[in-house]
């Protein structure tokens, strides 16, 4: 781990948002993908109720595929990896395989309200000290016009985002009537677990070196 107030991070995640939330708090890093096929991992067949267990699980199998790649110049970092899935109507919506699943996803959305359960999962390379948490979200739709849904296909960064959910495109953003939650936490990485969880991994670090 970095000795500075602000630590050298390695983001475990092609997520560009997730990156740009942590350039946001101050930090800076080094992209490296997890390797893993996500849909092979996990339990889904209990939908919302094993949420959480899922992307715990997902998040700590992406740093166990980063931390294999890892060599001694990343020894001072500290890996960020994360999760999510968006839950509605007792189903876990992870990232949309088509166009149809697209649809199906977000006219859901205008029905019922949707949620978001998240994880963040740090680990201290050179200690392999590790903590991990959840945050949740819930989000209230109008029902999204069958033509907004046809452009949010067409830009094709639907695909890319558990249950097709991008509340940050402005095609999206007329049809929010609330959010029950943080912002940051429905894009992928909730600022405050993110530093709540940064603070104790630290602390837990020091502990060792006494």
């Amino acid at each position: 781990m970095s000795t500075d107030s602000t630590p050298n991070l390695i983001l475990g995640s092609g997520s560009k948002t997730r990156k740009d939330i942590l350039s946001d708090m101050g930090f800076s890093t080094t992209i490296i993908k997890p390797d893993i096929d996500e849909r092979s991992i996990g339990d889904r067949s209990a939908g919302t109720a094993k949420a959480a267990d899922l992307v715990l699980l997902l998040g700590n199998a992406k740093a166990d595929a980063v931390l294999s790649v890892l060599t001694s110049e990343h020894k001072n970092s500290i890996l960020v990896t994360a999760d999510q899935v968006v839950v509605c109507e007792g189903q876990i919506l992870e990232k949309p395989k088509d166009a149809d699943e697209v649809r199906s996803f977000i006219q859901g959305y205008g029905v019922n309200p949707c949620g978001t359960i998240g994880s963040i999962v740090l680990t201290d390379v050179r200690t392999g000290i590790r903590v991990e948490g959840i945050d949740s979200t819930t989000i209230h739709f109008r029902p999204i016009p069958d033509d907004v849904v046809e452009r949010l296909i067409e830009e094709g960064d639907v695909y890319y985002c558990a249950g097709g959910l991008m509340i940050e495109n402005p095609l999206v953003a007329p049809y929010i009537m609330s959010v029950d939650g943080s912002m940051e936490s429905v894009m992928g990485l909730s600022k405050e677990l993110m530093a709540s969880l940064l603070a104790t991994l630290q602390e837990r670090v020091k502990e060792t070196e006494i």
